[in-house]
């Protein structure tokens, strides 16, 4: 168990006697108490320090309850913080509507009860705690998310060389020894079976080289995600029979990243593996648009489209790829969306700060 950590409460009032008798209420609770004697001072307290709990008087001069919580609520760092109000006039179910509409979640009436406001304020506090809690668990599943992915890619990029330098280098040379005791003349062997094995030798080498580039195509690093891809596109035509197109905005399209490029060439080769396993599409298309610092990623298909449930990324719903997708597409700071086109399926990735690499900048794509 991690050591608890306090966390702030805001007490607001124009009489210093109030805001004494609220710390000596809440002091045993072990948070750290912060005053405020105006709703201006207690501003200037909420734009610099997180905040949970909010204690503040209905009727104070200048600013009043009502219209701090008001600015309180539209403030995005307050989002999560706690208004209750006190007050010994304002209790008509009208001043507690217009309170709740303003952002209140409570109501304590004068006099207080002090164990009634410690366990009000308890109650608040330990809900933004786990909030808080609940955040950096879902930033550290994100962290681990992506270490898992980055770790995918250097463990593809590994197989694909040792596939490359292993076994298809063993292969290469067992067929050069083949076609040498095939041209040789002096040879007294049966050509047929070693001509029949020269050609199985033939296409183990290809379909290793294909698997290999698969996993990690060589062109990722050499000439970028442009090249990468049109060699994609092109090598998925040719194995699948389904048109493809790459359409490029503007044409002089950057380098970017190289992690970047990685999961983006990943997102278009998930998105158009799920074309041709499930889509029976004739067609299938990849866009990318940049606008300033700002990508856009669009993949569409004329197939058949998919269910209400899997366009709506419903976890019952969607298989390990598409996960993947989105989490790659959170990686780079981006949405994954999916819609129905008519026809077939439409996947949309916007990633709002592309980063493009050091040594390519302004360049254009080979």
């Amino acid at each position: 168990m991690g050591t608890r950590e306090a966390i702030n409460i805001l007490m607001v009032d124009d009489q210093p006697s109030k805001l004494l008798t609220y710390e000596a209420m809440l002091g045993e609770l072990g948070e750290n108490l912060l005053k405020a004697g105006s709703g201006r001072e207690a501003l200037e307290i909420l734009l610099k320090t997180d905040v949970a709990v909010v204690l503040m008087d209905v009727s104070m001069p200048e600013i009043d309850g009502f219209e701090l919580a008001g600015l309180i609520c539209q403030h995005p760092r307050c989002q999560r913080t706690a208004i209750i109000f006190v007050s010994a006039v304002h209790l008509t179910d009208l001043d507690r509507l217009k309170g709740y509409q303003r952002g209140a979640v409570d109501y304590v009436s004068v006099p207080i009860i002090p164990e009634l406001l410690r366990a009000k304020v308890t109650v608040f506090s330990e809900l933004y705690r786990k909030n808080v809690q609940l955040e950096r668990l879902n930033l550290e599943l994100r962290r681990l998310s992506s270490r898992l992915l980055s770790a995918q890619d250097e463990e593809r990029r590994r197989f694909a060389r040792d596939l490359h330098d292993g076994i298809g280098q063993d292969l290469a040379a067992a067929k050069m020894m083949l076609d040498g005791t095939i041209f040789r003349p002096t040879t007294n062997v049966n050509g047929g079976p070693i001509h029949e094995a020269s050609d199985i030798l033939d296409r183990a080498i290809q379909q290793i080289r294909t698997m290999s580039h698969l996993l990690h195509p060589p062109l990722l690093d050499e000439g970028g995600l442009l090249s990468a891809l049109r060699w994609f596109l092109d090598g998925m035509t040719a194995r699948s029979g389904i048109r493809t197109s790459l359409d490029l905005q503007p044409r002089d399209f950057p380098r970017l990243q190289p992690e970047m490029e990685r999961n983006v060439f990943r997102i278009v080769q998930e998105a158009l593996t799920n074309v041709f396993r499930h889509s029976e599409a004739m067609a299938a298309y990849v866009k990318i648009i940049r606008n300033d610092n700002s990508l856009l990623l669009m993949i569409g298909d004329d197939g058949k489209g998919l269910g209400e449930q899997t366009i709506k990324l419903q976890p019952t719903s969607i298989g390990v790829g598409i996960g993947s997708m989105r989490e790659r597409a959170r990686e780079l700071g981006g949405e994954l969306k999916m819609r129905n086109g008519n026809p077939g399926t439409i996947v949309e990735v916007l990633v709002p700060n592309i980063v493009l690499a050091n040594s390519y900048a302004g360049a254009g794509a080979n």
